[in-house]
């Protein structure tokens, strides 16, 4: 891997720590917040008063939709508006993903295409590169500059191979991947794109 840049594949990973926390952030800000339980006030019912409030010997209870009755609403329960994002800076950000390139290159998973695909949209000539690459049986992370409808249909049906844009790539996509396969104009997209450069 002579032609790598040294500066994005050639780090010398010591803590993981960083990785784990653009992992962990990717995963938080990919969750949505559908989950809804209803509060006493919301659960339909309970206006009447079970029984009178003195001379039962029970405990005295306004609602039978109470939390403590069952039934009832649920005390301090999701509201669907949760927010579980976690930010991470973008020089943090952009370096592990450097740092876990750097990981797959020490790994020898990285492969860079000697010329650019022209695909016409057939999952075959995917299937076919993947099988000449011998990466058939792995996840595959293919990187491309420009996800173009003949790139996303030749690819949409082959469930290990996964397409991203050079400067969308992220840890936990990188890590995952048992290979990663770079068109030979996503690799300089990518030095660029880490090392904050302007396209020439």
């Amino acid at each position: 891997m002579a032609d790598l840049n040294q500066e994005v594949f050639g780090l010398d990973v010591q803590n993981h720590e960083l990785l784990k926390t653009a992992y962990d952030a990717y995963l938080a800000n990919s969750r949505s917040s559908h989950a809804k339980t209803l509060k006493r006030g919301e659960v339909r019912g309970g206006g009447k008063k079970p029984w009178k409030q003195k001379g039962t010997g029970r405990a005295r209870f306004g609602s039978t939709r109470n939390p403590i009755w069952r039934h009832g609403g649920v005390a301090f329960g999701r509201t669907g508006e949760e927010n579980f994002t976690k930010k991470i800076s973008k020089n943090a950000k952009r370096l592990a993903v450097k740092q876990a390139l750097s990981l797959k290159n020490a790994e020898k998973a990285i492969v860079i295409l000697d010329e650019p695909v022209n695909f016409v949209g057939k999952t075959k000539e995917a299937a076919n590169l993947m099988k000449k690459l011998g990466v058939q049986d792995k996840n595959v992370l293919a990187v491309v500059n420009e996800k173009t409808p003949s790139f996303i249909r030749s690819t949409n049906n082959i469930p290990n191979l996964k397409l991203v844009r050079a400067t969308y790539l992220n840890v936990f996509d990188i890590l995952n991947a048992d290979a990663i396969v770079f068109e030979p104009n996503a690799i300089k997209t990518t030095e660029n794109w880490l090392l904050d450069k302007e396209e020439a």
